[in-house]
């Protein structure tokens, strides 16, 4: 159980970027982030903050649930959520 924590703890980013917040210099810091996702992303959010990690995956092209999964895993968040990829219908009838 220890071992689990710890490993849970080690995989868990020390500090968190929130996207309704973050500048794009924040954003570009991000591995695979470049001005070509941040400005959208900025634009985007003048409009309205984002919701939750839907509504940036839907409103930002290029962003889809890998990246919102490598994002996330960098500490990005979405109203202080990570991204958790939905269930597989097929792992779900199991």
């Amino acid at each position: 159980m220890r071992a689990l924590l710890a490993l849970l703890v080690l995989a868990t980013p020390s500090w968190a970027l929130e996207v309704n917040q973050a500048s794009a210099a924040e954003l570009d810091g991000l591995r695979g982030v470049g001005p070509g996702l941040s400005t959208p992303m900025l634009e985007e959010r003048a409009k309205a903050p984002f919701r939750d990690w839907a509504d940036l995956m839907a409103r930002i092209r290029g962003i889809g649930p890998g990246n919102a999964a490598r994002f996330s895993a960098q500490g990005l968040r979405v109203n202080g959520q990570a991204y958790e990829r939905p269930a597989s219908p097929s792992s779900a009838a199991r």
